[in-house]
């Protein structure tokens, strides 16, 4: 996606799908994909046991498999997970059969019962699909940490100007994400915590 915020049209269009969570409760759920990776992975966990905040993780399966240890100190802190492929397909791209097959071969590393589209991107069929297996969770916020033509100051400005009541926000624990991500995360934690929002999971 190359918007912070999905309009209300495209929610529509995905009705199964978590995009926000409780208007009405001072919440915002945190999530990272792209993970588990040496080094960024456990600077996050770290830095959320710090602050005693719980988080979920949506995982490359093939990174999950490279990289046991980071996963199990994801998991041994007591963080949720959630299936991100084994290889970030693309669904606009891969045909049916086999991005169901990718996806339950991350299953076998992962087992979770949260699925988050690598991009974004899946077609209706897939979505379909996955829905009867796993908890479709999309994004209120995707902070853009990814991004090459954004410094750590936009990506904290994009989390204080979007930010609402039950935001489901997106970073990136990637390499790609690093730099922005610990410039980013700690001071948008203390603003989130200044503002008075607390940090739940997914149950």
């Amino acid at each position: 996606m190359f918007i912070e915020q999905v309009p209300e049209i495209v929610r529509i269009l995905f009705p199964k799908a978590l995009w926000r969570m409780n208007p009405n409760e001072k919440a915002v759920y945190l999530t990272f994909d792209d993970g588990p990776i040496p080094i960024v992975t456990p600077w996050v966990v770290d830095l959320l046991k710090k602050y005693d905040i719980k988080a979920t993780f949506f995982m490359v399966g093939d990174n999950v498999r490279k990289h046991p240890q980071e996963f199990r100190y994801v998991i041994d802190n007591g963080h949720r997970v959630g299936n991100h492929t084994f290889n970030h397909l693309k669904g606009f791209i891969t045909s049916t059969d086999r991005y169901i097959e990718n996806v339950e071969l991350a299953d076998k590393y992962i087992s979770s019962d949260l699925f988050r589209p690598p991009h974004g991107f899946v077609n209706h069929k897939l979505y379909n699909r996955l829905c009867k297996r796993y908890k479709f969770v999309m994004w209120d916020l995707v902070t853009r940490d990814y991004s090459y033509r954004m410094g750590g100051k936009d990506v904290l400005a994009n989390i204080k100007k979007y930010t609402r009541n039950g935001s489901i926000i997106t970073f990136h624990d990637s390499l790609r994400s690093e730099s922005n991500l610990k410039y980013a995360l700690p001071l948008a934690i203390e603003w989130l915590l200044e503002q008075g929002y607390s940090f739940k999971v997914f149950e």
